[in-house]
């Protein structure tokens, strides 16, 4: 059966709001050039019974569960680390034995097998493992790439995962791909190839085909030794035929078309800005700054805008906070530890006393969890800068941009990946009292107070900052700010460094909360200020204070 034009559209039934219905009806197989897959068709079913959605299952909800297996995996990641005298776990096993545990705690969502979107998923969603497909309800099997679940003993497929292992090629868009069914690899098991068959995962995306119903797609990409698992939303598998394949067997290779009137989805765009409103011609980002800190980060710090013609405000970058001349008079540098080859011994660094003989990072540099204050390694550690505990002080590692949002002013994204966990950047300017911070009121967007309840001191940022000065409010981030301590033991006056809360795909606008509250922001005469919000998340109140 060859295909042209369009795709036929998905039947379905008249369904009542928040349901997932399907109607399963028959459509005739036509001859093509190409040989027609045999086997029996789906039986004459009218109905497939509705499926409820479950309105429970927010996408902050899915967001915590991923949160928590991120948090359980990175804790498994250190232990094995630590154990481990000869070879140590792969990433994969700790992700399966990390979605084991939260299975027996039963923080699985989604735990029935649904066709059709997926409570608190959304499309353009990205995930690091295929574990997290899993826990979520998203794609079940950890490895086969076709889920498909039985109605009245018909096999519907209802996710897929193109992984290219099979060896299929793209489809000529982003919208069209080509995927190759499962069985019959010698890669994948012990044996001879052979020849695929009409079972399973084969023959429910040809019942699919049949009855007219759309799967769902997950992409896999690797970048940089870096795989990402991208939502891709609904596909229509409008062709099915068999061809030979890499082995000289017959393998079976469907045709899926992307449905109309989804959200797009730049995984395969990745680095190109989005069209401007205010032209009906794309445009190339406008350099305003090829590297704003001026060679003092390791990595550039860019400055694009395609918005308008406005230029960065002028301030100057700093990579540290500065202290008033009183400070060091006051403070001293804390003892360090004596670990010559990086704190590996847990149980004898005096540094990782407060964890219980941990490091709060993972050997991949990202934060096991959030804590009140994290103690990293000091100038007095006899440690190597390459120490797992020292990960917030050796500076920016992402490729971080600065570039012109459409509401919210000057915004900060980063063009590269950023695992959950991951640190992002330091708030650096003058650390103020709070007396002369008050003095500052024309400059309270720039101000972050710290320390322990409220101590009294505040970081400002208007003169002197880093890239963190530019980094927008959201009433649901994607970063927070730790406190972190390491070249002195003062909380009064601790580090904010941002690590990420999730996985968070190229360049997508980070955030934090700026834990403002409504009617108690006041000037300098007393009266109360308002600001409205413009994050436009879902839980956003409309107004930052």
């Amino acid at each position: 059966m060859s295909f042209s034009g369009k795709p036929p559209p998905p039947k379905f039934s008249t369904c009542p709001p928040n349901y997932n219905c399907r109607k399963v009806t028959q459509v005739e197989d036509k001859e093509g050039e190409n040989p027609i897959l045999a086997g029996k068709k789906p039986n004459d079913v009218s109905v497939v019974p509705y499926v409820k959605i479950n309105e429970d299952v927010t996408p902050s909800k899915v967001r915590e569960v991923l949160n928590l297996f991120q948090e359980t995996f990175k804790m498994l990641s250190n232990d094995d680390r630590a154990q481990a005298k000869e070879k140590r776990k792969t990433s994969w096993e700790l992700s399966l034995e990390a979605a084991g545990l939260l299975r027996k705690q039963q923080k699985w969502v989604n735990t029935e097998k649904l066709s059709g979107p997926v409570p608190g998923v959304e499309i353009g969603d990205k995930f690091q493992f295929r574990a997290e497909l899993t826990v979520i309800g998203l794609h079940r099997p950890y490895q086969g790439g076709i889920d498909y679940m039985e109605e009245n003993g018909i096999k519907l497929a209802t996710s897929i995962v193109d992984s290219g292992r099979y060896g299929n090629d793209a489809g000529q868009s982003p919208n069209v791909l080509i995927y190759s069914g499962e069985g019959g690899n010698p890669n994948i098991v012990d044996k001879p190839p052979e020849d695929q068959k009409l079972t399973r995962g084969n023959l429910a995306l040809k019942n699919s085909m049949d009855a007219g119903l759309p799967v769902r797609v997950i992409l896999n990409t690797t970048r940089r030794s870096q795989t990402t698992y991208t939502y891709n939303g609904w596909y229509t598998v409008t062709q099915c035929r068999q061809e030979r394949g890499t082995y000289g067997k017959l393998v079976y290779m469907f045709v899926l078309h992307r449905l109309a009137g989804q959200p797009e989805v730049n995984g395969a765009h990745v680095g190109m800005p989005k069209k401007s409103k205010k032209s009906k011609v794309s445009k190339l980002p406008s350099v305003v700054a090829h590297d704003v800190s001026q060679g003092k980060e390791e990595k550039p710090v860019r400055a694009v805008n395609i918005e308008d013609d406005e230029k960065l405000p002028p301030f100057h970058y700093v990579t540290n906070v500065i202290y008033p001349e009183w400070y060091e008079s006051t403070h001293s540098v804390p003892r360090g530890c004596d670990c010559i080859n990086g704190c590996l011994g847990f149980e004898k660094c005096p540094c990782t006393v407060a964890y219980g003989g941990n490091i709060p990072f993972t050997s991949e540099d990202a934060i096991v969890r959030r804590k009140p204050f994290i103690y990293e390694c000091g100038p007095s550690c006899k440690c190597p800068p390459s120490c797992q505990n020292r990960v917030s002080q050796n500076g920016i590692r992402y490729h971080l941009e600065i570039f012109k949002t459409e509401k919210m002013g000057w915004g900060v994204r980063s063009r590269d990946f950023i695992q959950s966990g991951g640190f992002v950047c330091e708030y650096t300017g003058e650390l103020l009292q709070e007396q002369e911070a008050e003095e500052r009121v024309g400059n309270d967007e720039y101000l972050f107070d710290i320390g322990k309840n409220g101590s009294g001191f505040t970081i400002d940022a208007a003169k002197f900052g880093n890239v963190g000065r530019f980094i927008n409010h959201s009433c649901s981030p994607n970063l927070y700010a730790q406190n972190v301590l390491y070249d002195h033991d003062d909380k009064r006056m601790p580090h904010i460094m941002f690590f990420a809360t999730k996985n968070i795909p190229p360049l997508r606008e980070l955030t934090y909360d700026y834990n403002y509250k409504v009617d108690r922001v006041r000037d300098g005469n007393g009266d109360i200020k308002r600001k409205d919000c413009y994050c436009g998340s879902r839980s956003c109140s409309g107004r930052l204070y």
